[in-house]
């Protein structure tokens, strides 16, 4: 009898330990720097992810990075003084395109930080080479570009596609191509790490406004992993409120064309899968009351019930 109830009390053990191994690799945390669209110059898009259990992160784009590390060590999402931070748990930066509101804070904090990667489209970081890092614009503290070349960061293109190592990280990303006001162009990173996946979309447009497939085409990329349970969040952008002129969009969301995007991608997924994915809306631009105009659209258009979650700065999220 003893020894039944023993068995049965390893078994129970190893179930246990396992279940709390496959929660630790299958989950991200992500900090918030910043989340807002627009002149908040303070809470701009950026965004600390890395496996849970590891402070190896990376930034989805730097609009913001000194306030937003302050920010979330005030909330105890982060550890320490905010240039340790800064210097020591982000080993990189994904930048999905070089508009002021999602490179801000990389240019402004990069005397106070430490060499590692800036990893982007090559038409992105050709704009950072020759318009920001620059002796005229502030100082080229990159690796190409105007001498003298101060070589703290190194810029690491990202040919569409192909998944490469995150250096310093647990992780590898891919890039994929979207457009952002056409002919402009921004970027999806598909960050992985074990058997999970977090899909990151910069400034995008819908296709129909665009004139484009960039869209289409990263859904049907992603499907399979959607599908599979893999893929546990998308970031997606919705800068205006329906109300906004198509004319006016500059290549931005509504919650009527986010929704309409995400129709396609449920034509193409597993419906109860698709429902498992987190949605995390970003870049939702000023002034307060049109925020607040924007977020309820979203949640009364929400007619799928699909999850979303409206990140707040500096509050840790934990992506299961």
């Amino acid at each position: 009898m003893f020894r039944r109830i023993l068995t049965a009390f390893i078994l129970l053990t190893v179930y246990v330990i396992n279940l709390r191994a496959q929660e630790t690799k299958e989950a991200f945390n992500i900090i918030p720097l910043g989340v807002k669209g627009g002149d908040d110059e303070s809470n701009l898009s950026s965004y600390m992810i890395a496996p849970k259990g590891s402070d190896n992160y990376v930034c989805l784009d730097a609009g913001t990075i000194n306030a937003g590390i302050q920010k979330a060590i005030d909330h105890q999402s982060l550890k320490g003084i905010s240039e340790t931070v800064q210097r020591k748990q982000i080993k990189g930066y994904l930048i999905s395109h070089a508009h002021l509101d999602h490179v801000a804070g990389l240019i402004i904090n990069s005397p106070a930080d430490t060499a590692k990667n800036v990893y982007g489209l090559p038409s992105v970081l050709n704009i950072l080479r020759d318009r920001y890092f620059t002796w005229d614009a502030w100082a080229n503290f990159a690796n190409e570009g105007e001498k003298p070349q101060l070589k703290k960061y190194t810029y690491f293109p990202l040919p569409e596609g192909n998944s490469y190592p995150l250096e310093g990280t647990e992780m590898k990303v891919k890039a994929f191509e979207l457009s952002h006001g056409n002919p402009y162009k921004s970027t999806a990173f598909l960050i992985s790490h074990d058997d999970s996946d977090v899909l990151y979309l910069g400034d995008t447009g819908a296709d129909e406004i665009e004139h484009s497939d960039k869209l289409f085409k990263l859904w049907q990329t992603i499907t399979p992993l959607i599908n599979s349970g893999k893929l546990k969040a998308i970031f997606m952008e919705v800068s205006f409120p329906n109300e906004q002129p198509d004319k006016q969009l500059f290549g931005h969301l509504t919650p009527k064309l986010f929704f309409s995007e995400l129709s396609r991608l449920e034509s193409l997924t597993n419906k109860q899968a698709l429902k498992k994915v987190s949605f995390i809306v970003t870049h939702i631009k000023p002034p307060e009351h049109q925020a607040e105009k924007i977020k309820q659209q979203l949640l009364s258009g929400n007619l799928k019930n699909l999850k979303l979650i409206f990140p707040e700065q500096g509050k840790r999220l934990t992506i299961n």
